[in-house]
């Protein structure tokens, strides 16, 4: 097998998953420049609100919509960015995310939970939700998520 055969069958990351990995690589390096706790925690938060405006229409409107609620329904999540994305993590550890359909050209948002986020229930529930619209309702659902994730 030649090399073009062989690139052309090779099953590595996507493009907009390298993208990730080097979003969260200038990430870190940011964070390390960093000197006091309130200037990261500042500054992460206004890496986020970057971040959300530089999103197409649609996802930008829904990830302004998902910050504004979790921001204020749990305010013991810290913004920050977390490969490319708006996360929001409680003692540096990750507990939810807004991903853009954009960034990973997929048919719409999602709402992410990492395992840190206490949303058991039995032996099996959700982790990630599909987001097409933020309306009241699913302000009130997200909300709740969060929520329960951090208690």
């Amino acid at each position: 097998m030649n090399s073009t055969e062989s690139s052309s069958t090779h099953e590595g990351f996507t493009a907009e998953e390298r993208a990730a990995m080097k979003d969260h690589a200038q990430e870190l390096k940011r964070a390390a420049r960093r000197s006091s706790r309130a200037d990261k925690a500042a500054e992460a938060e206004r890496d986020v609100l970057a971040k959300i405006t530089e999103m197409q229409d649609s996802d930008r409107i829904m990830a302004e919509r998902v910050h504004a609620v979790i921001t204020a329904g749990a305010p013991v999540l810290a913004p920050k960015l977390w490969y490319g994305m708006p996360a929001y993590a409680l003692d540096g550890k990750v507990v939810c995310f807004f991903q853009s359909a954009e960034k990973f050209k997929a048919r719409y948002a999602t709402l992410g939970f990492s395992d840190q986020a206490k949303l058991d229930e039995g032996t099996m529930w959700a982790a990630g939700f599909a987001l097409t619209e933020v309306t009241a309702e699913v302000e009130a659902r997200i909300g709740a998520l969060v929520k329960q994730a951090v208690s």
